[in-house]
């Protein structure tokens, strides 16, 4: 059986990212820190699963992480540990350099302490692009961030780079679209919404809507993710959207 190691998979995309690769017979270790985003409700009853063990660790320990690898062997890492919500990296970008930017080195340093022919796939986000006023990103559009978060991805997006080039590492990145879906955290858009319509608040859009954004479903995420784990190119950087875009004010009025 097939070991890989989730790191974040307590988290919205990392848990589905864990039932989904059970699934698939693969024997899951997740390493969480269980911050704020986390949420072991997301897990519940996965205990009792004979394929899946949980570890509470920070990707920034770095002798705990070698020790989880030197006990596991894994085949593969997804690397899904990450402070994602970008109102929060206004508030508190530090928390962002050290989860984002020095995680991901903490990582990337053990993997390359232990043997760097482990593939890992990075997942980032489509946000390292910053806003795109016509058209879609391809892989080689230049990076542009705007905020706090999405510069912090994008400096570990570089990192994960730099380590493929001068250390020969077996990474992957791949650079997602919006993700709604199951134990999406409450301060994202769609949850917020429904949060808000079913409480009969006020629903929280910024200006009058117009603002449009390409969304697909979690689980699609996940079967693209363990498709650019199998097939993907070492050192390639993967988009992944539905190709749909979607204005705020009409997610609203659907919801």
């Amino acid at each position: 059986m097939k070991k890989v190691i989730v790191t974040g998979g307590a988290g919205f995309i990392g848990s589905n990212l864990v039932k989904y690769l059970l699934k698939k017979k693969y024997f899951v270790i997740n390493v969480d820190k269980l911050s704020y985003s986390a949420n072991p409700y997301n897990l519940k009853n996965l205990d009792k699963n004979k394929n899946y063990v949980f570890f509470k660790v920070d990707i920034n320990d770095k002798k705990k992480i070698i020790k989880i690898l030197k006990k596991y062997k894994p085949h593969g890492i997804f690397n899904l540990a990450a402070e994602t919500h970008v109102d929060r990296s206004i508030d508190e970008p530090k928390n962002f350099i050290l989860s984002n930017i020095l995680g991901t080195y903490n990582l990337l340093e053990a993997v390359l302490d232990y043997n760097r022919k482990i593939k890992l796939v990075h997942v980032s986000t489509d946000e390292v692009y910053g806003d795109v006023i016509n058209g879609r990103t391809d892989e080689n559009y230049p990076y542009n961030p705007s905020s706090p978060y999405s510069s912090s991805k994008a400096s570990a997006d570089h990192l994960i780079r730099a380590y493929v080039r001068t250390y020969k590492m077996n990474a992957i990145i791949s650079n997602c679209c919006n993700n709604y879906g199951p134990n999406q955290f409450p301060e994202k858009l769609i949850p917020k919404l429904i949060f808000n319509i079913i409480n009969n608040k006020s629903l929280p859009i910024y200006g009058k809507g117009m603002n449009s954004r390409e969304w697909m479903h979690v689980q699609d995420h996940c079967e693209a993710l363990l498709l650019i784990y199998l097939k993907g190119k070492i050192g390639e950087n993967y988009n992944i959207g539905s190709g749909t875009n979607v204005k705020n004010i009409d997610i609203a009025k659907k919801l």
